[in-house]
Parts: structure tokens; C-alpha cells; sequence
């Protein structure tokens, strides 16, 4: 019996695009099921390949804008732009993300998101009228701070001096809105993750790890937010930063809504919006996605997780493939999400092997799973 089998992979980060992925599934689940149906539909929830994926699936153009990197260090950074629909893509970790960092060389405290205002300046330059800014995989943990400094808004401290780093912000008592700010443009921002800006759950602790933040390090990092996160309430009148997604890539999502009103979206809602995901799930039997980690950040926003939802949902059979699976959220995503879940690592091979040779790996496992099972 032949199937519709719908390939939805988000990327493995780190080793495989989600294109990449997409293909390794392919290839090693017709080696075992040649009379298979099968349709690639790489997946973004706002990380790292967000804009080459949304341009796909628009038909945007790609464009090349002279900006720096997280580290201030001059780069060409893709975006993408239609103009018919005077719609662009911006991918955040075009210009600031953590791979263009070689490892250990940077601190985040040195680190900041000016190198995404150029490509918002240039976007709106060509009459862009909505904007969708993909904050995923950032180097960053500066609130959104770099970006607006890029814009024209000025911070100053007690003594009424400049602020030009993030981490002087606990010293922040005013700042001044850009002399000639950006109007009639709708920012629309894709969150990979829901959390919030300050606290247990937010960016400093849950992710600063990951960016070369230290334990020792957390009260720096949350009084600097936390003196932002004050101010804003007093513009906005209302929490801002405890809006979900605030706490998206080192504190952007928070920024971007506090400095240029965007709209705070899943990602993978856009991803659906522009994909069509609906119409594709319902013609499809069986629906594979995965990513590198399947954890408990996978119930916490991210696209892998979101499509598993949405699959149970429609009463539809959704598998899971990654490189590693916690093993304390296996059971529970099994249980309630997905129908079943897969992993490369540890059994069929040791992480660093599985990271070096990482589409064959990934090849087998489709392979295997499509063998095992009876999905008649």
C-alpha cells in the first residue's frame, strides 16, 4: 500500500539546513518505501534558514546589505524582498547570528544586534509595508538594544551620559525615540520559543548558557534587561516584557516590539500561513518532521513541536526524527504528540560521529523507521 507522506523537517542546528534534512528523510525512507508518495516541505520557525525558506515559499528575491555582525565586524547580510507584494524577510541571523562567531572568542556582554538595522533601514528604503523578522539563532542577549541604537533611539544613565553597551543599562533613566522614526510599516516578528524576558524562564537563564553566558554572570545580564523592561512599562503602560516570545533570541523579541511595535507571531504560524500547511496535512497520510534535539523546548514554541500539535489535532500520524531525544520528554511528546519518536544517537552511533557524517545518519534512521513499522 503506497502513502502520502508529507517531509516537514525543521533544521538539525548546527549540522543540516532543513532542505538538507528534508532530503536525507526522502532518500532513506524510498530506499525502503519506493512506492511512497513523497513531498518535501523544509520547515522554519523563525532560526536560522527563516528567510531563504519564507522567500521560497513568496518567491522573493533575495538582496545583499552591507551591515556588521554581533561582534561589530563588517558583513554582507541576505534579505529578501518582493515587491509586488511590497513584503521582505529578515533573518536575524543573517547579521548577528552565533555560527558567524568563531567559538569562545566573543562574550556576549561584548555582543549586541546593531547589524539588523541596516537591514531593516534598507527594506524600508525599497517601500516595504510589512516586514517579517525571523530572531532565532542570535549571538545575542542585549534586550533589542543594538538594533534600536541602529535606529536612532539614544539611552542615557544617571548622569545623563550615552549608553553604548547593553550591560550599562541597569544605569538607564531615559531614552529618546529617533528623529525621524520609521512609520507606516507593519514588523511582524517570528518567535521560535515562548519565553519571556526576565526571571527563571527567561533569556539569561534559559539561553545565555548556550551564548557563553556564566552562571555568575545572570545578576549582570538581569539587572541590565530589567532596568529596560522598566522603562518600557512606563512608555507602554503594560508589561512588556512578560509578552510571550520577549524573551526570544537574547531579549530581540522583547526590543523589536518595545522600540518598533512589531506583532510578536510563532514562527511556525507564519511558516503555516505562507506554507499552506493545512491543506498539505489534510491530502497527507503520514507527516515526518524533526529537528536536532527533540526536548522539552520542543513543547516551548518550537516549529517540530507546533506541527506535532497541530497533526494531533487533525487526526493525523506525525513521526519525529532527531539527533538526540531527552529522554525525560520522550515518553510524555510520544504520549501526546507525536506518534512516534527517533533517534540517531546514542543507538545507532556516538553524538560527534552522527554530527560528522550527519545526512547519512539521518538517511538510516528514515530507513529504519520506514522498515519497522507496518504504516499501512
Amino acid at each position: 500500500m503506497s502513502l502520502r507522506v508529507l517531509v516537514v523537517p525543521d533544521k538539525f542546528k548546527g549540522t543540516l539546513t532543513a532542505q538538507q534534512a528534508a532530503g536525507a528523510i526522502v532518500n532513506g525512507w524510498w530506499g525502503a518505501r519506493p512506492q511512497d508518495e513523497m513531498e518535501m516541505l523544509p520547515m522554519s520557525d523563525g532560526g536560522d534558514g527563516f528567510g531563504e525558506i519564507i522567500a521560497g515559499l513568496v518567491g522573493a528575491a533575495e538582496c545583499v546589505t552591507a551591515t556588521v555582525d554581533a561582534a561589530n565586524r563588517p558583513v554582507g547580510a541576505r534579505w529578501w524582498w518582493h515587491a509586488e507584494m511590497k513584503l521582505a524577510v529578515i533573518e536575524a541571523a543573517q547579521s548577528v547570528g552565533l555560527a558567524m562567531l568563531p567559538p569562545n572568542r566573543f562574550h556576549p556582554f561584548e555582543l549586541d544586534t546593531r547589524g539588523i538595522g541596516p537591514l531593516i533601514q534598507a527594506a524600508v528604503a525599497v517601500g516595504a509595508q510589512t516586514i517579517l523578522i525571523g530572531i532565532g539563532g542570535s549571538a545575542t542577549n542585549d534586550g533589542g538594544f543594538g538594533v534600536a541604537k541602529a535606529l536612532g533611539w539614544r539611552f542615557f544613565d544617571d548622569r545623563d551620559q550615552p549608553i553604548d553597551k547593553w550591560v550599562k543599562l541597569n544605569k538607564l533613566t531615559r531614552w529618546l525615540p529617533p528623529i525621524d522614526p520609521i512609520l507606516g510599516v507593519d514588523f511582524v516578528v517570528a518567535v521560535d520559543v515562548e519565553n519571556t524576558l526576565l526571571g527563571l524562564n527567561g533569556c539569561t537563564r534559559i539561553y545565555g548558557p548556550q551564548k557563553g553566558i556564566l552562571m555568575t554572570q545572570f545578576a549582570i545580564a538581569e539587572a541590565a534587561l530589567e532596568r529596560l523592561a522598566a522603562k518600557a512599562i512606563e512608555q507602554h503602560g503594560y508589561d512588556v516584557a512578560a509578552d510571550p516570545g520577549a524573551g526570544a533570541a537574547g531579549g530581540l523579541g522583547f526590543g523589536l516590539r518595545t522600540f518598533l511595535g512589531a506583532q510578536l507571531t510563532p514562527g511556525f504560524d507564519i511558516f503555516a500561513r505562507y506554507s499552506h500547511i493545512d491543506e498539505k496535512l489534510s491530502k497527507a497520510d503520514l507527516i515526518l518532521t524533526g529537528e536536532g534535539m527533540i526536548d522539552r523546548q520542543t513543547l516551548m514554541g518550537k516549529g517540530t513541536g507546533c506541527l506535532a500539535q497541530r497533526c494531533h489535532a487533525m487526526g493525523k500520524r506525525c513521526v519525529g526524527f532527531a539527533g538526540m531525544i531527552d529522554g525525560a520528554a520522550k515518553t510524555q511528546m510520544a504520549d501526546r504528540l507525536f506518534h512516534s519518536v527517533h533517534a540517531i544517537c546514542p543507538t545507532m552511533t556516538s553524538p560527534n560521529e552522527a554530527k560528522r557524517e550527519a545526512a547519512m545518519w539521518l538517511e538510516r534512521l528514515a530507513h529504519k523507521v520506514a522498515t519497522d513499522y507496518d504504516w499501512s
